[in-house]
């Protein structure tokens, strides 16, 4: 498997855009980056490392900071922006003005795992990371961050905050889980140089993170600062073997993730992406990464609850971050940063360096010749190939988990079914569709039902079936509280496998299927949408075989698990670049 897809990564590496391109010198980039830099004051050079935070959400809807934005790009020449929520056109608007004001371009980011949809909120998203971990074709990730790269480069993004190439090897982990690839290193690696390239390849920045690797924590470093007592041996042949396979493959940037790593510096409370001895000693010097270094969000408490703002990023500059995600208090940043220039901790040749290395990426990255985002049909440009991709991802990662009665799939039209909706109080897609094709008698429990509304539906299963499908729908991503999957509902579910034929689909984060090892017939679906609805009845018809295989171990099942169904039409992965294979490459 290791073979396979360090191949896979040769089989595109022509024409990428690598991490050496984003920052290649010539007499043009070099005439614009010296002109631009001898323009800058010294407080202006420390704010060009400054990512801003454009917008947020609210309980009466998404909240722009416009005024407080625009104020500190007049006042201080900020370098850059991150966009996260409110609409396309919104987002669209507002970049353009702000980057009117701009006396030097902002290089614009955004935090979008599934693309630009993850944020906006007139724009899909792509499937999750998980579940394109699923599948047995990188092509598909290579596919999906080229579709990536065209909406970023649609409304006027430069890099893009993917991909995650954490190691999701702790399944109780509060932050990454579903976000990551799955647990084994090399899918990780493969998979996550694909989609770099895909979006590389379209011209967008790409950033591997976290930094050295954020998979094995019980504790999420929004809230808290993470703790991981592991060697540096063990790091090294696992953690961070993916961020040395993208680094070698030619990854823009990198994200520090805010861990406390005490093998790596064991100063007290002090997170991994303010420590000169994880990015300077181990990404810069070790791994020799030459790319652009953002931190993870400076308000987060991995750090804001031991660094004051500016003490964090004044820390950050010294660790040796080239750019400063989110900090929370420009004014202290750029103060507590000339304070540690005086003091000897940082010289201000490291702040030019960066400084002189920020532009560079903007030059090559298009900011010379900045043009005002169009506006016009942009929520269906962004959405234009969204459908197209994640239908092909879906039903390449829908997996059989496992098959006890044989003759269940494909079900046949004359049985008479019946579907139970766990999760949902009245008919979904899944549920419309199971009538029409199979006559399927409905019925639905919510995570708010009660035990005397559950036995109802025992009751009226009761010697009635040939065949009940369970579909698990809308429980939440992470593992918090048993994914919020009520005691009523598990008991519901354990109680008609005891009298029935049952066919389980799991549509959500396949960690779930731990409350159902019991189960005698499984199917993973990853994700609870109408596509992926499409996807599981197909399967159920026999219009397309069982591909996917489990992309991280769950308890009863081992990483790599999935059946393969016979006789059904395999699915072709369609190519929407003409420089790559589309030959599937399977684990």
């Amino acid at each position: 498997m290791k073979n396979i897809y360090l191949a896979l990564s040769l089989i595109f590496s022509a024409g990428t855009l690598s991490a050496q391109q984003f920052l290649e010198t010539n007499a043009g980039s070099e005439h614009w980056v010296d002109s631009t830099f001898r323009k800058l004051s010294r407080r202006e050079k420390i704010a060009q490392l400054m990512v801003l935070r454009v917008s947020t959400i609210t309980a009466n809807g998404p909240l722009f900071y416009e005024e407080q934005v625009a104020k500190n790009i007049r006042k201080y020449n900020t370098g850059a922006l991150c966009l996260f929520q409110g609409t396309s056109k919104q987002q669209a608007e507002v970049l353009n003005r702000l980057q009117a004001k701009a006396k030097t371009p902002l290089m614009v980011c955004v935090d979008g795992e599934t693309g630009v949809g993850m944020r906006f909120s007139d724009v899909s998203p792509f499937p999750d990371q998980l579940t394109i971990g699923a599948t047995p074709d990188a092509a598909l990730a290579y596919n999906v961050g080229k579709e990536i790269a065209a909406q970023c480069k649609r409304i006027g993004i430069h890099v893009n905050y993917a991909p995650v190439v954490d190691i999701n090897n702790n399944p109780d982990n509060p932050v990454i889980n579903y976000r990551s690839f799955g647990e084994d290193k090399y899918k990780v690696a493969g998979f996550g140089v694909q989609i770099m390239k895909g979006m590389q390849d379209g011209g967008v920045m790409a950033c591997a993170k976290h930094f050295p690797g954020h998979g094995d924590v019980a504790v999420d470093s929004h809230f808290d600062l993470p703790v991981i007592n592991k060697s540096l041996q063990a790091l090294d042949s696992l953690e961070m073997y993916p961020f040395k396979e993208l680094i070698r493959a030619g990854v823009g940037s990198m994200m520090m993730a805010h861990l406390y790593i005490p093998v790596i510096d064991s100063t007290l409370n002090k997170a991994t992406s303010l420590s000169h001895n994880n990015v300077t000693g181990i990404l810069r010097e070790q791994l020799g990464f030459k790319g652009l270094a953002f931190t993870d969000g400076l308000g987060m408490k991995g750090v804001s609850k031991f660094y004051p703002q500016g003490e964090a990023s004044a820390r950050s500059i010294i660790a040796g971050n080239d750019m400063l995600c989110l900090p929370q208090d420009v004014k202290g940043s750029i103060k507590k940063t000339r304070k540690a220039i005086r003091r000897n901790e940082l010289q201000w040749t490291d702040i030019d360096e960066k400084v002189k290395k920020v532009l560079l990426a903007k030059y090559n990255l298009g900011l010379n010749a900045l043009k005002p985002v169009d506006t016009t049909a942009l929520a269906a440009d962004l959405n234009r190939n969204v459908q197209m991709v994640k239908k092909e991802v879906y039903l390449n990662a829908i997996t059989l988990l496992r098959q006890s009665d044989s003759l269940i799939l494909p079900l046949k039209v004359q049985r008479k079914v019946a579907y139970v909706g766990i999760g949902i109080s009245g008919e979904n897609h899944f549920g419309t569709m199971l009538k029409n094709a199979f006559a399927a008698d409905c019925f639905y429990l919510d995570y708010t039902a009660d035990s005397i509304a559950a036995g109802k539906i025992l009751t009226a299963l009761r010697g009635k079936y040939d065949e009940v499908i369970v579909g698990l729908h809308k429980y939440k991503k992470y593992p918090a509280n048993n994914f919020g999957i009520s005691t009523v509902a598990m008991d519901l579910v354990h109680a008609i496998q005891k009298e029935n034929k049952v066919l389980n689909f799991i549509f959500g984060n396949p960690y779930a299927v731990k409350n159902y090892t019991d189960a005698r017939n499984i199917v993973v679906c990853y994700e609870d949408d109408n596509l992926m609805h499409e996807a599981a009845l197909s399967l159920l018809k026999g219009g397309i075989s069982a591909k996917g295989r489990l992309p991280v171990s769950v308890e009863g099942f081992h990483y790599g698990t999935g059946l393969s169904t016979a006789g059904a039409p395999s699915v072709k992965t369609s190519v929407f670049s003409g420089n790559i294979s589309s030959k599937h490459v399977t684990d």
